[in-house]
């Protein structure tokens, strides 16, 4: 792979977790960390190691994702949590399927890869959200937890939401604008630092689905988009 590819970190608390997945990025990949108010010292340690670090005093997920992308300088983009469940290996294939091929965006689909990985309440809300989602003709089996595609489009897509509901507001324009989607399974890893704050609890899920289901609600249907990519 030529280039450089800029990866964003939304990070809230991340302390015991970003340091392990700044080193697991391969080369190439560079960290730029969007901090959201973290306490536990997550910014200083970024720095230290490393990455480039920007800040959003906005609460949210979508709204430290946002924010990051904006700090990129890379023709292609990558975004991942910072908590350790994915694993930053994934991205050069994930790169590679984009520049190779006629995809538009490349996400991934979680595999769990031990058991309590994915609590009960946390996949029924991803089983309940991909069939809203397919309602909106856009045929994926995950939220996009990870995701590559070109840094310009995706700012150009006009996402508005800043909170839980970004990636799903994400897939929706991406569909609605024609993008082949392609879809393709990643490692989904017991996260470092304990429990989720979103999947974790089933407070925090239903949170997670609230905005989330906002988010589809309000963004006009998207063509058809099968879990290739493939307009029908």
């Amino acid at each position: 792979m030529e280039g450089h590819v800029d990866v964003v970190l939304p990070c809230l608390d991340e302390a015991e977790a970003l340091p392990g997945v700044l080193a697991a990025l391969p080369e190439g990949f560079h960290a730029v960390v969007c901090d959201n108010g973290s306490t536990d010292g997550t910014p200083e340690i970024a720095e230290r190691l490393g990455a480039r670090v920007v800040h959003e005093t906005r609460k949210g997920y979508g709204a430290a994702v946002h924010t990051g992308l904006e700090a990129t300088g890379t023709e292609v983009v990558a975004v991942i949590d910072a908590d350790g469940s994915l694993d930053p290996a994934e991205l050069p294939a994930m790169v590679r399927l984009l520049l190779d091929t006629d995809a538009d965006l490349v996400v991934g689909r979680r595999v769990p890869q031990a058991r309590g990985v994915w609590p009960w309440h946390a996949r029924m809300s991803n089983l309940v959200l991909s069939r809203l989602m397919r309602t909106r003709g856009v045929g994926v089996r995950d939220i996009a937890p990870i995701r590559v595609a070109h840094r310009r489009a995706l700012l150009d897509l006009g996402i508005t939401d800043r909170a839980f509901g970004y990636p799903l507001e994400l897939l929706i324009r991406a569909g609605a604008a024609g993008w082949r989607i392609r879809e393709v399974d990643v490692a989904y890893r017991p996260r470092a630092g304990g429990r989720s704050k979103v999947s974790g609890s089933v407070r925090g899920t239903a949170r997670a689905v609230r905005d989330m289901s906002a988010a589809i609600a309000r963004t006009r249907p998207a063509a058809t988009v099968d879990g290739r990519g493939t307009r029908r």
